[in-house]
């Protein structure tokens, strides 16, 4: 919903747009589609998760070998 906001999309906007999906891609396909974009939206997530965990635990063992650096140094 904030994309749409984004691009100021009001109910005659929103309304002409959902029209113009239904005639390109007919009412049998529709549901197709956004089985697509879920699937698409899902991994874009799961890969972003990932990602996040990653980059924390490598955080995480930067921290801790900064750490120990210290500890060695005193």
């Amino acid at each position: 919903m904030k994309a749409l906001l984004l691009f100021n999309f009001l109910g005659p906007e929103m309304i002409v747009v959902f029209f113009a999906i239904l005639l390109l891609f007919g009412g049998k396909k529709i549901p197709e589609l956004m089985k697509g974009v879920g699937k698409g939206i899902r991994e874009f997530n799961t890969a972003r998760s990932t990602i996040e965990s990653e980059l924390k635990e490598g955080m995480k063992d930067q921290e801790k070998e900064e750490a120990k650096k210290q500890s060695a140094e005193a």
